[in-house]
């Protein structure tokens, strides 16, 4: 009869410990599975632009000129300031006015500048 017993108690406590095992083993599929799409998701989320291989690739250069009666900022801004590159034509005196460290829009014939300007042509 003891033996009955210590048998039967050894059987529960099997069964016991399979469904904890079962169920240890059941979570960690489960947070395994979470974790793989969470990474997943979050690795392909990141977008990149790439450049279409029809479209003109454009390298930004400076140039020196010598400001002639009538230029102002704005007609070289009309003349070199890219719309690709530049929200507006503001944006473009803006570096220019920064680049030469004018105080102002004002230019004066004779002033030299230093232009920003863009060109399809790679020079090295």
């Amino acid at each position: 009869m003891m033996n009955t017993k210590t048998s039967e108690r050894r059987i529960r406590n099997n069964r016991i410990k399979r469904r904890r095992e079962l169920r240890q083993r059941f979570l960690i599929c489960i947070l395994t599975f979470i974790i793989v799409v969470t990474f997943s998701s979050l690795f392909f989320s990141f977008k990149t632009k790439a450049q279409g291989n029809d479209e003109e690739i454009l390298y930004k250069y400076y140039k020196s000129i010598v400001v002639q009666d009538g230029d102002t900022l704005w007609n070289y801004a009309c003349q070199y300031g890219e719309a690709q590159y530049y929200d507006s034509h503001d944006d473009y005196i803006k570096e220019v006015i920064r680049i030469n460290t004018l105080s102002d829009d004002t230019i004066t014939a004779g002033q030299h500048l230093i232009l920003p300007y863009y060109s399809a042509d790679f020079v090295s």
